[in-house]
């Protein structure tokens, strides 16, 4: 096991970059490839993968310039991840050619080749859902990372039933054939969602949401007393598959989805964004001890008019880090802000950027925030080229060098519609956000708008974003 510094020295031999450091230096994104999802809104048609052109000198520059139906309905094209990356690096036959497409509804995997032509992706193999089932007992398909194996892990949210008791981890091999579950029998997560690894700690951290039968059909209060959402970090054992710690968050960590290392693979620190209590909550493990954790940064719920509850949370949905690991994002998918936060002292995040980019508290909306002097505050949001913006910022992706990070607004078609109906019926855009890497700032870039709203096949959702070949956003260095 290589540590950052000397991996920064070493001769290129596999995909990706052989630190984070490096993976800053990289070339500058051209293309995006966006999950596009026409399930649960009432179209009948299934989801594609776009290609958005995100180069500015280009002239189909914030245009979507390909579309790549998958053959089913009713998929729900979610999160997507790559068949090798940086983890790989030491192995010269590795290469990063395919995404993978997990569909959270049907449990169907989509697995898409990218290097014949990149602006034009092609369907390569499908794993059949039945297929899943019978071998594994596993559905509701999630996270997609690839391994240093070789292997590509997928995280899946329940059974067939839509009970989150049945949620685990299934493996494919660099073939994309089944080889079965990842973790030991009896060594499920209570819950499953998103998860991450770090070789250096031996450890996988999984998230946990909710049992599908209760969030596949929109959110309900009650589930959470009844005991049908997570509030729990999974810790495995990463060699044996075997559940060494669950963490119990506690109300300060209801709902905890994303999750995060640092990038550097020597710090035993990470964070999880927990949407209900609107918390970022930080994990580390000093001295190989236990893990622990404690609340980083803390969202207040608003107290708000005109709106379904007389305060209305955060709603923290997704979160990145920069790859130097100076600046956290994260997303408020209700309130409609971005922030950034600097976090080279993890232990005390500091603000140092914010922008509001969401719906519901923008000027000219019924629904008013009430300031703790009793006054009422809407935000102050911009048309982008003359298109108002809707709902709130949900998926974001930073390139590599910090400088730029592109959000979408969907979340979950089953949320949106209940949260957002408007975006259901009208469809959703990604933006671009300007960033400041030297003083810290976020900054609407006026010039970038892709509207998935006038797609050819009626209104979309735009979801999780990735680049082609040189994306290392979301890859894990050993």
């Amino acid at each position: 096991v290589m540590n950052q510094r000397n991996m920064h020295d070493c001769p290129k031999t596999g995909p990706g970059y052989p630190s984070p450091l490096a993976a800053m230096s990289g070339p500058k994104e051209t293309l995006l490839y966006v999950t596009a999802i026409y399930s649960g809104t009432g179209r009948d048609k299934p989801d594609f993968l776009a290609t958005v052109d995100v180069d500015p000198s280009s002239p189909t520059y914030s245009k979507v310039i390909h579309r790549l139906p998958v053959p089913y309905l009713g998929d729900e094209l979610h999160h997507f991840g790559w068949n090798s990356c940086s983890s790989c690096y030491g192995d010269p036959s590795a290469v990063r050619r395919y995404l993978i497409l997990p569909s959270l509804v049907s449990g169907r995997i989509y697995v898409v080749d990218t290097r014949s032509n990149p602006r034009s992706p092609s369907l390569h193999k499908v794993v059949e859902p039945e297929d899943i089932i019978s071998k594994t007992g596993l559905a509701y398909a999630h996270t997609s990372h690839c391994l240093a194996s070789g292997d590509v892990m997928i995280s899946f949210l329940g059974d067939k039933d839509g009970n989150a008791a049945g949620s685990g981890f299934l493996l494919l091999d660099h073939e994309f054939n089944l080889k079965g579950r990842w973790e030991k029998p009896g060594h499920s997560p209570s819950f499953g969602y998103d998860f991450w690894y770090q070789p250096q700690h031996k450890t996988m951290i999984s998230s946990s949401w909710g049992a599908p039968a209760a969030s596949t059909k929109g959110f309900n209060l009650q589930h959470v007393s009844d005991g049908l959402y997570g509030r729990h970090l999974t810790c495995i054992q990463l060699a044996w598959g075997e559940l060494r710690q669950t963490l119990d968050l506690g109300e300060s960590g209801v709902l905890p989805l994303e999750v995060r290392f640092l990038h550097d693979p020597s710090k035993d620190t990470g964070f999880v964004g927990c949407a209900l209590s609107s918390n970022m909550v930080r994990f580390l493990r000093p001295r190989d001890e236990s893990w622990s954790h404690e609340v980083a940064i803390s969202v207040k719920p608003l107290k708000v008019q005109n709106w379904i509850l007389p305060e209305m949370p955060g709603l923290i949905t997704d979160f990145l880090i920069s790859l130097d690991d100076r600046f956290l994002y994260f997303v408020n998918w209700l309130h409609g802000d971005i922030r950034q936060y600097n976090i080279e002292d993890p232990k005390n995040p500091v603000l140092t950027g914010q922008v509001w980019v969401g719906d519901y508290f923008q000027k000219g909306s019924p629904i008013v925030a009430i300031t703790e002097d009793g006054n009422t505050w809407q935000s102050d949001v911009p048309d982008i080229q003359g298109n108002k913006l809707s709902a709130g910022p949900q998926m974001i992706q930073l390139s590599l060098d910090g400088k730029r990070v592109y959000v979408t607004n969907s979340l979950f078609s089953a949320w949106d519609k209940q949260f957002y109906p408007e975006l259901v019926e009208k469809g959703s855009h990604m933006l671009q956000i300007d960033v400041d890497t030297e003083n810290g700032g976020l900054k609407i870039n006026p010039n970038f708008f892709v509207d998935f709203g006038a797609e050819p096949g009626g209104p979309a959702l735009a979801h999780e974003m990735r680049y082609p070949g040189g994306d290392c956003t979301s890859d894990i260095w050993i």
